[in-house]
């Protein structure tokens, strides 16, 4: 069944690659549609023979590799078209081709069930050598962010508050507790919020969110614990805010609806990262909450959910 469904999608060598704008010189642009196509194609050709990926093949370096070996071990994956078109945006620190699609194939008795879709982003260093292949947020999500502010300090930084995002997300997605470790400030303020009932005086009861302060090694424990046992994890976005910090701009508040999904639990709610930015080279993350985003069955008050004027920078 698996075999006859990535046949539909695409075969093996046979992902053709465009990049229609967005890099200037022809050399780069071919070459960055053959690595590309290097990545995809060896992608299906390790999901239809059931093997791990061959990086000699993709021609990536270490740093993608380890990447792409920790979420293939997660949940291994398709290319699901066999021809990508798209149009290249310029970072930074070089060049993104984005909306590339990805069908997530869990093996064995794992099963996803709704929205295995996914999409992927390709990062390109200025000289076009693959640097990073991460699960991405979508086109819409990132283009809103990117344009809500064009002030161009502002612009670069919110890009590269994207990247760190889509980082932050498929770091859970192959349990990788080093980044987690690397991004997350040593004094980082862990706060988790649950439902629970409570029973009034009157004898009713109701429902409310009860809080949950850690530490960063208290985290990280609990975390490494799920990461142990879980057989697959998936985190999305499905929104996301991203407000810079009124008088002080090298710390960004970054409100994100996140859907959290392992072969044993589910939850939706709403995930806030306090980002400083004073290391560009090495941006830390001080604050992380998370709230559900429904209580009593009704969702959650906007004015509620955690945002950046809720914690001071001192």
């Amino acid at each position: 069944m698996l075999l006859s469904l990535v046949s539909m999608f695409a075969k093996a060598d046979n992902i053709a690659v465009t990049i229609t704008d967005g890099v200037e010189s022809d050399v780069m642009r071919v070459r960055m549609e053959n690595s590309i196509a290097r990545i995809l194609n060896e992608v299906n050709n390790a999901q239809i023979a059931g093997r791990s990926l061959d990086f000699m093949a993709m021609g990536v370096n270490t740093r993608v590799q380890q990447s792409m070996a920790m979420l293939w071990e997660n949940c291994p994956f398709i290319c699901t078209d066999d021809e990508i078109v798209e149009h290249c945006i310029t970072t930074g620190t070089g060049y993104q081709v984005r909306n590339i699609p990805l069908m997530m194939k869990p093996t064995g008795e794992r099963e996803f069930g709704e929205d295995e879709y996914q999409e992927a982003v390709i990062s390109f260093d200025k000289q076009g050598n693959v640097e990073s292949f991460y699960l991405s947020i979508s086109m819409n999500l990132y283009m809103n962010v990117v344009k809500s502010n064009l002030e161009l300090t502002d612009l670069r930084r919110r890009q590269m508050i994207l990247d760190y995002v889509e980082q932050f997300r498929t770091a859970y997605n192959q349990k990788d507790i080093d980044f987690l470790n690397m991004v997350f400030s040593d004094d980082a303020l862990i706060i988790t919020g649950k439902v629970i009932m409570q029973k009034h005086p009157e004898g009713y009861m109701s429902q409310k969110i009860q809080y949950n302060k850690q530490s960063k090694q208290q985290y990280l424990t609990n975390l490494r614990r799920v990461f142990n046992t879980a057989q697959y994890i998936r985190v999305g976005f499905d929104d996301i805010e991203v407000m810079r910090h009124p008088t002080n701009p090298d710390f960004y508040g970054v409100t994100l609806h996140q859907g959290y999904t392992s072969n044993t639990y589910h939850d939706d709610g709403y995930l806030f990262l306090l980002w400083d930015f004073r290391n560009e080279n090495a941006p830390e993350i001080h604050v992380r909450t998370w709230q559900p985003d429904k209580i009593g069955g009704k969702s959650l008050p906007r004015d509620e959910v955690f945002s950046l004027s809720d914690f001071d920078i001192k």
